[in-house]
Parts: C-alpha cells; sequence; structure tokens
C-alpha cells in the first residue's frame, strides 16, 4: 500500500483542521467561519510542522477571484456616491492611519536592531504585499518588514471576528441575496465563471496591488448592475471555498524559522501592532459620528489591514460593503504612493542599519 508523502498528509492536516474549526466557529456565531477557520489550520500547520507547505499562486488568485465576486455582487452605486459627501472624512482617516503608522515605526526604530526605514515600512498599514515587495528598493530589512507585516495582518484577522461578535453583535449571513429572492444555480454560476475568469485575465496584463482581488470584482459590479443575468449571488459553498483558501495562505506564511529569525523584536512589534489597531478603532468611532455610517462599518473601514478578511466580514455582517471597500481601497493606494516619498526621506535622513 502507498503511504501519502510528507507534503500530502500536511495538506490533509490543514483541510481536516480548517473543516472542523470552521464548522465549530460558524456554530458560535462569529462572522466568515471558513475565513477564520482555515487561518487556524494553516497557522496550525505552519507552527508544528518541518513540512512547509506553499499555496499556488494560481489557487490563491481564485481565491482571491470569488471573494472579489463576493464583494462584487454587493456594491451598490448609490453608495459611492454618498461616499463622494464624505471625502473630507475619509483623506482625514486616511492621513490619521499614516500618522498612526509613522509614530508606531518610529517607536520600533527605537530597537537598536531596526532602522527607521524599517520600522515605517515594517508598521505601516495597508498593502502588506506591496510594501513587502518595494521594502529592499526603499532602503529597509525586507526579512523584517516581511514578517511584521503579516504579522500585523494576522493579528488584525484574530482580532476582528472577536471585536466585531463582542461589541456589534452583527446577523450572521446578513449580507446575502434579500429576502424573497430566490437563488438560481445556473446563472450564479456563470456569473462567477464570467468574474472570476475575466477578472483573472485582466490581472495578467494590469500591474497594481491586489488586481486579484479587484479584477473579479469590478467585472462582477458590472454583471451585478447592468442585470444581464438578473439578480446574481455567489454560491455559498464557492463563497465559503474562496474565503478557506485565504485564510490558509495567511496561516502558512507564519513558520517557525520566519519568527524565529526576528524572535528579539516579537514582543515589541506585537505591543505596537495591538496599539495601531485600538488607534485605528477610535478613527472608526470619529468616522461613524462624523459621516452618520453604522459603527460596525466605521470599524471595519477603518481596520488596519487584511483587505480581505475586512470584505469578508462585511460581506456576511450586513455591513455597508461598499462604503468598506472604498475607504480601504483608497488608504491602501495611499499608503502604496506615499511609500516611495518616505524611503527618499529616510534616506536623506541617513544610512539604514
Amino acid at each position: 500500500m502507498c503511504t501519502p508523502s510528507p507534503r500530502l498528509r500536511g495538506w490533509l492536516v490543514v483541510v481536516a483542521v480548517t473543516v472542523v474549526a470552521s464548522v465549530l466557529l460558524g456554530l458560535v456565531g462569529l462572522p466568515s467561519p471558513w475565513l477564520f477557520g482555515s487561518l487556524v489550520g494553516g497557522l496550525l500547520h505552519a507552527l508544528t510542522s518541518r513540512e512547509e507547505l506553499a499555496m499556488p499562486p494560481l489557487v490563491f488568485a481564485v481565491g482571491q477571484g470569488l471573494v472579489g465576486a463576493v464583494i462584487g455582487a454587493l456594491v451598490q452605486v448609490s453608495t459611492l456616491s454618498r461616499l463622494a459627501a464624505d471625502w473630507p472624512s475619509v483623506a482625514l482617516v486616511t492621513l490619521g492611519t499614516l500618522a498612526i503608522s509613522l509614530a508606531a515605526g518610529w517607536l520600533m526604530a527605537l530597537h537598536r536592531d531596526v532602522s527607521p526605514a524599517t520600522g515605517a515600512f515594517s508598521l505601516v498599514a495597508g498593502g502588506a504585499s506591496g510594501i513587502v515587495a518595494l521594502a529592499r528598493e526603499l532602503g529597509a530589512d525586507d526579512r523584517v518588514v516581511t514578517i511584521v507585516q503579516y504579522l500585523r495582518v494576522l493579528l488584525v484577522l484574530l482580532a476582528m471576528p472577536v471585536v466585531t461578535t463582542v461589541f456589534f453583535h452583527p446577523p450572521h449571513g446578513g449580507g446575502g441575496p434579500p429576502a424573497g429572492v430566490a437563488t438560481r444555480s445556473w446563472p450564479d454560476l456563470l456569473f462567477v465563471v464570467l468574474a472570476v475568469g475575466l477578472g483573472l485575465l485582466v490581472q495578467r496584463f494590469v500591474t497594481a496591488p491586489a488586481t486579484a482581488l479587484l479584477g473579479p470584482m469590478l467585472i462582477a459590479v458590472a454583471l451585478s448592475a447592468s442585470g444581464v443575468l438578473g439578480h446574481v449571488s455567489v454560491p455559498t459553498v464557492l463563497e465559503d471555498l474562496g474565503y478557506a483558501l485565504i485564510g490558509v495562505r495567511v496561516g502558512l506564511r507564519f513558520t517557525r524559522a520566519s519568527l524565529a529569525s526576528i524572535a528579539r523584536l516579537l514582543p515589541l512589534a506585537c505591543g505596537l501592532i495591538v496599539l495601531v489597531i485600538a488607534a485605528c478603532a477610535l478613527l472608526g468611532t470619529v468616522l461613524a459620528r462624523v459621516t452618520g455610517v453604522d459603527q460596525l462599518t466605521a470599524y471595519l473601514a477603518t481596520t488596519p489591514g487584511g483587505l480581505f478578511a475586512v470584505l469578508a466580514t462585511a460581506a456576511d455582517s450586513g455591513s455597508d460593503v461598499t462604503y468598506v471597500l472604498a475607504v480601504q481601497v483608497i488608504r491602501v493606494l495611499a499608503m502604496l504612493l506615499l511609500a516611495p516619498l518616505l524611503g527618499r526621506l529616510f534616506a536623506r535622513a541617513g544610512p539604514t542599519t
């Protein structure tokens, strides 16, 4: 009898843990249980096994595409119009998030092993993959930036379901089709195929942050708004699959070796990330009071990272997905556009260590 390879056994364990954890989290009532259950599955393997697993890029892109289709089906043009009137508040929230990130980065740079550039780019809230890709070019230690950036995403993901459930008590599955609308298998499947397929095709020709999410999302918005397929939504099985692929990918990044490489910085990094999360939550409170959006929507809109998880939680909890998406994307783009300028400023200030 053939025995499975260590890699296959590893994937089987990840899948088994993901299923069990997701079911349990669903029973507890946490939003997006498959996202957070898969995060547990990937994280458990990464921290307990010597066999490193890496999700193929195409598989992860499909996961992002599925989530993009889910969000696109929920986007409301009326919300975008309202957001245009709130642009001063959104701009202040974006600048406030940048200020919080830079302050936390400055505190991190007080550690003797961290340069100002490394500290700043390690804690910039938004666009983790883009910041990591630019880190070395901008004069930062890309090893530290990579681990701290994804540690930020991990802590945001771990905090989000707890904060959402304890403080806001959202209805589970609140982002589904409106009451009275029947689910139709074939139009919905065609909608998913077109949105994900065409969206990922766009990714091959457009180099920009989060195109695997935004491409399918834009195609989904066009299909949904046109009404050519009627009222459409992503089938629950495919929606959960998209969340699970994203959660596993994030969890698998935290290997013992990667965490050991910056072990001395971990307590400081974790503490600063928690402070950034708390400070951004306060920004959310301000945004809610100034603009009139509900507290949960404002909290999700200002969460410092974890774009896919934020949108998944917003969709599942019945929050204003369009508003959350717009504020989050504006912030990510602002951070990535400002990164080269910050890199030049740090370079003028002195050499990195």
